[in-house]
């Protein structure tokens, strides 16, 4: 009995153990489950972000080239004679219009010149008075054949030099006013003085290696600058015509920006073409002319030259709504489903804090305009309310 009551007690414990490691199996079960179920339960919402169409619209953006600018007439003033300057009548910087006196040379020696060759001027014509008297005695001497026809001939020669001398002296005084009036240097046009490095008293000569002044004509103003061949070709392409004349006549006005990146208040035209490519820089020279009117331009600045390009049927898109990755610019596009993929674009240029699309989206195509940094491909979205169907082109900048 004792040993049967032993073995039921042992059979009752092994099954109450039995039944309780099930239990503890399925309450492990029952957790493992519940566990596996929070990942479903803590899946990201979808995310309700700004989406925008992108349209087809006609936008203008520009390229700048370094220019050098010029007075339409840059001179040095230098003395034709050498002598002592004598009164200086402007100072550097001054505006002076064409004729105005500069500079005065002494002109003691140069009168002294001029009479001197007036001298010489009335001698030469009393020689050929004295000459015809001569000739004007002979004469009859010769009808009634007194004297030979050989003296008559040779008082003849004797007048025809007389008359070379007197042409000959004409000449030395034309000469010598003309070195008079060297003595007064005067403005050959319209400009604004340079330095001027000789003053008062200093002795100058037309051989001096350095200048009396500059004058620069600046009421008009030549701005050089230079395309490469393949912006040249591009150049042409846009800008094509029959003749070189027919293509300037033709060209759209450019802009100056000044040093201090500011926009100079006129447009300019581009006038010139050079006739030829600069061999050690693979370049072209074009010049555009400016009205200087104020003044505000002189020779010497520098600055760059605007030219406006145009774009028809193009799409934009803001620069804010793409990402770059490794020199690649992407957006994040949205399909019918309100589905993302990541859309490699090809960029053209920008125009301001726009990208100008090449290829990648057409007309139509919507993409998410900001809070896309979390997105993955094949992500779903919700357009935000009043933004789905928001056009983007030019008129929305």
């Amino acid at each position: 009995m004792k040993h049967n009551s032993k073995h039921s007690l042992l059979s009752n414990n092994v099954k109450l153990f039995n039944e309780w490691t099930i239990l503890l199996f399925i309450t492990i079960a029952l957790f493992l489950a519940s566990c596996s179920e929070k990942p479903m339960q803590m899946a990201s919402p979808i995310l309700t972000l700004p989406v925008i169409t992108v349209n087809e619209s006609s936008e203008q953006t520009f390229v700048e080239y370094p220019a050098a600018i010029q007075g339409t007439a840059d001179l040095e003033i230098r003395p034709q004679i050498a002598g002592t300057i004598d009164k200086i009548y402007v100072n550097e910087g001054q505006l002076v219009t064409k004729g105005q006196l500069l500079f005065k040379i002494s002109e003691l020696p140069f009168r002294a010149q001029l009479n001197n060759a007036i001298a010489a001027l009335n001698a030469a014509k009393a020689a050929v008075m004295n000459a015809q008297l001569e000739i004007d005695k002979l004469t009859p001497l010769v009808q009634a054949k007194v004297v030979s026809p050989f003296q008559l001939e040779t008082a003849k020669a004797t007048h025809q030099i007389a008359l070379a001398n007197v042409e000959q002296a004409k000449s030395g005084v034309n000469s010598a006013q003309i070195n008079l009036n060297y003595t007064q240097i005067k403005a050959p046009t319209t400009g604004y003085i340079g330095r001027l490095p000789k003053k008062q008293g200093s002795l100058v000569s037309p051989t001096d290696m350095e200048a009396l002044t500059g004058l620069s004509d600046a009421h008009e103003v030549h701005v050089y600058f230079s395309l490469a061949e393949t912006d040249f070709i591009a150049f042409n392409a846009k800008h094509g015509g029959n003749s070189v004349a027919d293509q300037i006549k033709h060209l759209p006005p450019v802009s100056l920006v000044l040093a201090d990146q500011t926009i100079y208040a006129s447009q300019g035209k581009i006038d010139m073409i050079d006739g030829q490519f600069n061999k050690t820089t693979g370049s072209i020279t074009l010049r555009a002319s400016f009205a200087n009117a104020d003044g505000l331009l002189r020779s010497g600045n520098t600055g760059k030259v605007r030219l406006t390009l145009k774009h028809n049927n193009i799409l934009l898109v803001p620069q804010a709504s793409t990402i770059e990755i490794q020199d690649k610019v992407f957006v994040f596009a949205v399909n019918k489903d309100n589905k993302i993929s990541k859309q490699p674009i090809k960029v053209l240029g920008a125009s301001g804090t726009n990208y100008l699309v090449e290829d990648g989206l057409k007309s139509g195509d919507q993409i998410v305009s900001k809070g896309f940094e979390s997105l993955k491909e094949g992500d779903s979205i919700q357009p935000e309310k009043g933004k789905t169907i928001t056009a983007y082109n030019a008129s929305n900048k």
